[in-house]
């Protein structure tokens, strides 16, 4: 977890996804940050939107939680903004990729948009 101080990094985020550690991850965010995840179920014009550290904090419990694994494969900071993919992957083999746009405000998370995409 970050200090109040501590500006979040492209390596805090990669060692904290990498090792499913969803309190670290809940630390980021700033108290009213907004998460849109697109994906099959939530397209581009109705996005799933999570308002706020504790309902952020509670997709990351649920997602941290889970049996699999998360591996940043690349990784891009500039100024105020954080851009990756991941790769997950289920024990029965399925797979996920994410890809992932942060903008920090402050040091912390303001906004984060994830467009993922999972194996049928």
């Amino acid at each position: 977890m970050l200090t109040t101080t501590e500006a979040v990094t492209g390596a805090h985020l990669k060692r904290a996804i990498e090792t499913r550690d969803g309190g670290s991850l809940a630390s980021f965010y700033a108290d009213d940050a907004v998460m849109r995840i697109v994906d099959e179920d939530n397209p581009p014009s109705h996005p799933r939107e999570i308002r706020g550290r504790p309902a952020i904090t509670a997709f990351w419990d649920d997602i941290c939680g889970r049996t699999m694994t998360h591996q940043v494969d690349t990784l891009v900071a500039e100024g105020n903004r954080i851009a990756f993919t991941q790769a997950c992957a289920y024990p029965n083999g399925s797979k996920v990729l994410c890809s992932g746009i942060v903008n920090l405000k402050d040091g912390r998370i303001a906004e984060q948009t994830m467009v993922q995409a999972w194996d049928h």
